[in-house]
């Protein structure tokens, strides 16, 4: 008996071993698993934080879309032909109409969006990273975007661009997971395509890349996702404007004001250009280096968000090549997916074995560049510039509606019925603080000056008999006042028969009604 009981019991420590040894795997597992999860509630509650501590408003594209938001609100079709007025974005104005509902917290609330936004594409480029070529790369990209003050500059003011560019991020990571994973990589870009037309690219190659083996019922229901975006839009300006194409012509018209055209050279150095302000020199030299690295280690994995890449500054070419406005904005898409290769320089090694020379070799040559970017960011990088144009964009927000609701102010307004400002910039902002659904009492007096010169003295004249006007003051003249090609210093001068109302830090009120 006791010969048969020490041989049931013999294979005990070894079974007891094994269920440790799974048990340490399972905990381990879990470990890994929840460190992801922990880094998104540390960068939630990192972004929330400067949020709060920066109370920035949204920019000059943003709180149009704000604007016109609360216009459809009102059951007013906005109006999209204003002075130097930005190109509509759908999506934006459909989440502009939902901040305006909380009042003045809706501009506010637009720039959470935009914080939210930048929260989610750091996420997808780290689940991107992870999938393609595993935890480290992961965590590097994840980080890269992190250190992209050029990036968090944008999404702390609202720039529409942020969600973009989550969106295609998404996209790519929803394709990477399931390879013609079809209808939610479709809804991702047309909701990206309803915030930039690059996108419709995306949709368009993307589809091409679903066909075959899909039925012809599934086909068409791709394409009908695919060209939803450009109808939408398309739709939306036959009904405001009649017609269909005007943000295309209306953008390249206004490119060709603010001469931000350029010609086909410029457009092809911009790239380089726009990208090292986005990016810095010292990642795009890991990202050269990590393309070829990342299709020699993973060419299938590599495929997509390569891909997407090229597409993206393909399409930014052919838009410069066609007369499109050059901003370095509208790079941000291709710049943020090209951050994942400069990780996989910076982290491939951790796909090679362990104690190889190549991952030796390859691990010097990351640590080689992680400090020349180091020393790069120490000497160029300023902490203190970034903070104060985040203060100045507070104040000037705030400087212009203390003036605005100022009681002398108000009640000049509501004898005059028109208020000047040096140009366009100021125009959605005053409109916001003062609640206006019509924009036709809020003026630039650079228009009144280009009219003039055209032989139109209409605005001028409204203007000089009877109006209330504001100067920026200090250093609010060069944010607000002389920005762009057009802005003449004589508009900061106040006409004669104007005198003052108020005054505070960064504007000045004069009126003559």
């Amino acid at each position: 008996m006791e010969s048969a009981i020490s041989t049931r019991r013999a294979p005990g420590p070894t079974r007891l071993a094994a269920l440790r040894a799974r048990w340490s795997r399972s905990l381990r597992g879990r470990r890994l698993r929840g460190w992801p999860a922990a880094g998104l509630a540390v960068l939630c509650i990192g972004a929330l934080a400067g949020y709060l501590a920066f109370p920035t408003y949204p920019t000059y594209d943003s709180f149009y879309a704000l604007l016109w938001g609360r216009d459809l609100l009102h059951l007013h079709l906005p109006d999209f032909r204003v002075y130097r007025g930005p190109t509509e974005h759908p999506l934006a104005i459909a989440f502009g109409a939902l901040c305006s509902i909380f009042g003045d917290g809706g501009a506010r609330l637009m720039v959470l969006g935009s914080i939210a936004s930048f929260v989610a594409a750091v996420a997808g480029l780290y689940r991107l990273g992870r999938l393609c070529f595993g935890p480290v790369v992961g965590v590097l990209a994840a980080l890269l975007l992190l250190s992209r003050f050029f990036v968090e500059n944008l999404a702390a003011q609202g720039y529409l661009d942020i969600s973009y560019v989550a969106l295609v991020v998404w996209a790519i990571v929803l394709e990477v997971e399931r390879p013609r994973r079809g209808t939610a990589v479709f809804v991702a870009l047309a909701a990206a395509g309803l915030l930039r037309p690059d996108a419709w690219v995306l949709s368009g190659v993307y589809w091409l890349w679903c066909l075959p083996g899909a039925s012809n019922r599934r086909r068409l229901a791709y394409l009908a996702l695919a060209a939803s975006a450009p109808l939408i839009w398309v739709s939306l300006d036959a009904i405001v404007t009649g017609n269909p194409l005007y943000s295309l012509t209306a953008t390249a018209g206004l490119a060709q004001e603010l001469e931000r055209t350029q010609g086909l050279s410029a457009v092809v150095s911009s790239v380089w250009t726009f990208t090292e302000r986005i990016d810095k020199l010292p990642v795009m030299l890991g990202a050269l280096v990590g393309i070829p690295l990342a299709v020699w280690m993973a060419p299938r994995r590599a495929a997509v968000p390569l891909v997407a890449t090229a597409l993206l500054y393909l399409v930014f070419l052919a838009e410069g090549a066609v007369g499109a406005s050059l901003i370095d904005r509208y790079l941000l898409g291709g710049a943020t997916v090209l951050l994942l290769f400069c990780a996989v320089f910076l982290g491939g090694w951790s796909m090679l074995l362990r104690g190889s020379w190549a991952r030796r070799l390859w691990i010097a040559g990351a640590a080689a560049l992680l400090a020349y970017g180091v020393a790069s960011a120490a000497n160029t990088l300023s902490l203190s510039s970034l903070r104060n144009t985040l203060a100045y964009h507070e104040e000037f927000h705030k400087g212009l509606a203390e003036a605005l609701r100022q009681p002398q102010v108000a009640s000049e307004l509501r004898r005059c019925k028109l208020l000047s400002l040096p140009n366009n910039k100021l125009i959605p902002d005053a409109r916001w603080i003062l609640d206006s659904v019509g924009q036709h009492d809020i003026v630039a007096r650079s228009q009144a000056r280009a009219d003039a010169l055209h032989g139109s003295h209409t605005l001028e004249n409204r203007i000089r008999t009877g109006s209330v006007a504001v100067y920026p003051l200090g250093s609010a003249i060069f944010f607000e006042a002389i920005v762009d090609v057009g802005d003449d210093p004589r508009d900061q001068v106040p006409l004669s028969g104007f005198k003052r109302i108020f005054t505070n830090r960064y504007y000045a009120v004069y009126g003559n009604c």
